[in-house]
C-alpha cells in the first residue's frame, strides 16, 4: 500500500473510532433515559391504581350515604 493509501485509512479509520464512540455515548444515555422512563410509568401505574382504589371507595360510600338518606325519607 501507498503512504497515501495508507494515511487515508489511517485518517478513515479514526473517524470511524470516534463516531463509534459517540454512539455508545448516546446509546448509554438513552438506555438511562429508558431506565427512567420505565421506572416513571411504573410510578404512574401504581398512582393511577390507587387512585381508582380510592375513587371505587369514596363511590361506595357516597351511594351508602344516598341510601339512607332516601331510607330517612321513606320512614318520616
Amino acid at each position: 500500500m501507498s503512504d497515501s493509501v495508507e494515511q487515508t485509512f489511517t485518517v478513515e479509520l479514526e473517524r470511524l473510532e470516534k463516531r463509534l464512540d459517540e454512539l455508545v455515548v448516546i446509546c448509554n444515555q438513552l438506555k438511562e433515559e429508558n431506565r427512567s422512563l420505565k421506572q416513571r410509568q411504573d410510578t404512574l401505574i401504581a398512582d393511577r391504581a390507587t387512585l381508582l382504589q380510592k375513587n371505587e371507595q369514596v363511590r361506595a360510600r357516597v351511594e351508602a350515604m344516598i341510601g339512607r338518606l332516601k331510607a330517612m325519607e321513606h320512614g318520616s
